[in-house]
């Protein structure tokens, strides 16, 4: 490999913001903001919106979709009559 060509390859905290999880892993994504944990050492960090943490189809909280009577509606109005 060619020196200076690519980038910095180390741990990052990739943080869950709706519910406070945290993991780390390493990656070429460059951060602003570090973070501090409790093993003492300080990682650059990223803020996430979702994560399987939080995901409701991980989560397995994925509300269903009610049935308003939309699928009734549907089949009255383009059932075929027996009528043949």
């Amino acid at each position: 490999m060619k020196d200076g060509i690519h980038p910095e390859y180390r741990e990052v905290v990739f943080q869950d913001m709706s519910n406070g999880f945290r993991f780390i892993t390493r990656s070429t994504l460059n951060t602003r903001e570090k973070i501090t944990l409790d093993d003492g050492k300080e990682y650059p960090l990223f803020k996430l919106d979702v994560t399987s943490e939080s995901h409701p189809f991980y989560t397995g909280a994925q509300q269903r979709i009610s049935e308003t009577g939309r699928v009734e509606k549907f089949r009255q109005k383009f059932a075929r009559s027996k009528t043949a």
